[in-house]
């Protein structure tokens, strides 16, 4: 792949870390009794209320651990630099964005509360899937390389 490509693989793979620690900090507080102190903003941010709500897991399994789940499998497509690995990557960042868009909704129009930590993995995922998205249309405008070079 082209070093232009290598470059925003490498982005995303960060971005994918990333989001990997956020989710994994919200699967932490989705489980803990305590009151996390640096996300209660009031009455309009408050991980607390959202990263415990009913609608903060997907029958038994939290929404932090699908987010979590969904961040490792878009690292692991990141590095490993095939156009087939970019289309699944830019498929698995849309289905990560039109999840995040639903929740967000709910934060909004449903519960009234935003998740600061919530939010930052929305923006997270933004960047991936754009990322994913020119990744996808360099790698498949590049001519092939001969195997072996």
């Amino acid at each position: 792949m082209p070093a232009a490509v290598s470059r925003i693989l490498l982005a995303i793979s960060l971005l994918a870390v990333v989001g990997m620690v956020i989710s994994a900090v919200s699967l932490k507080n989705h489980y803990s009794d305590d009151k996390t102190e640096y996300c209660d903003l009031g009455e309009t941010f408050n991980c607390d209320l959202v990263n415990r709500s009913v609608y903060s897991h997907v029958g038994p399994v939290p929404v932090a651990a699908i987010g979590l789940i969904g961040c490792a499998a878009l690292f692991v497509l990141s590095r490993m630099r095939r156009r087939l690995a970019a289309a699944l990557m830019l498929l698995g960042a849309l289905a990560g964005l039109a999840f995040a868009l639903r929740l967000t909704y709910i934060e909004a129009y449903v519960l009234g509360v935003w998740c600061i930590l919530c939010l930052s993995l929305l923006v997270t995922i933004v960047a991936i899937t754009a990322l994913s998205g020119v990744a996808l249309v360099r790698a498949s405008t590049s001519p092939a390389r001969p195997a072996g070079t």
